[in-house]
């Protein structure tokens, strides 16, 4: 990168250069070599973005530092985002008029900051780890370890057949308390394939933690896996709050 200043060459305030005979330059802040080139950038114009994805622009920056949620603004937000009108094709092979995008609500930040505050209250006392279901899990398992401070382990639907041929990826699992995270349970089928893969390395689980519960109350392998299901919404309750019956 030619434009770049080279490793070391920029001081810190109250550094001495050598040939400045060890005076400081401390009014001077960051000091960069005689003709090295720095880009430029734009100022921000008011209400304006730039063009450098690093930088939120104000709206954004607003909306992710914004007021706490309540319970049912929330969940007028998720539908909003992540209910679609058009021509979708299902998993069925039917087409439909609508699509509920999950991926929307869990690729927003704002979204995942203000779900990981109201599901905290959901974890069990005496978590040691949230286990990531792929890949939906990651996410929201990711945002509520930094909200509680509780490590995350990744869980695969397979182990991978190279390096360390893991299913669960992070520290060791064997005789910790683990509480799986999802983002949407409808039967719960994988759900119950993970928890039965982590059990077999040792690992203690008994509850499913999820932000969406589409399974209508057909819980069944999740109860006959013995694993408590807790849901910060229902879809019901999603679609209510969006204005759809």
């Amino acid at each position: 990168m030619g434009d770049s200043c080279p490793s070391g060459d920029l001081l810190r305030a109250g550094s001495a250069r050598p040939h400045d005979g060890g005076k400081t330059q401390a009014s001077q802040g960051w000091r960069v070599p005689r003709g090295t080139r720095v880009p430029q950038v734009d100022p921000i114009p008011h209400g304006g973005r730039r063009t450098d994805a690093t930088i939120l622009d104000s709206a954004s920056s607003d909306r992710f530092h914004g007021a706490m949620l309540n319970r049912d603004a929330l969940a007028q937000e998720i539908f909003h985002v992540a209910h679609l009108r058009g021509e979708f094709k299902l998993r069925s092979g039917q087409v439909s008029n609508e699509y509920f995008d999950k991926y929307q609500f869990e690729s927003d930040p704002r979204l995942l900051s203000q779900i990981a505050e109201h599901m905290k209250s959901l974890v069990p006392k005496g978590t040691e780890y949230l286990g990531a279901l792929e890949m939906g899990g990651i996410p929201i398992a990711t945002a509520l370890s930094l909200i509680t401070g509780i490590p995350v382990i990744f869980v695969r639907k397979t182990a991978k057949d190279y390096g360390t041929c893991k299913f669960a990826e992070g520290p060791p699992i064997n005789g910790r308390k683990i509480c799986l995270v999802e983002d949407v349970i409808t039967t719960g089928g994988q759900v119950v394939t993970s928890a039965q893969d982590l059990r077999s390395d040792g690992a203690l689980i008994d509850t499913v933690l999820c932000v969406i519960d589409r399974s209508e109350g057909k819980t069944e392998k999740l109860k006959m896996a013995e694993l408590r299901h807790l849901a910060l919404f229902t879809m019901a309750e999603l679609k209510k709050a969006g204005g759809v019956a």
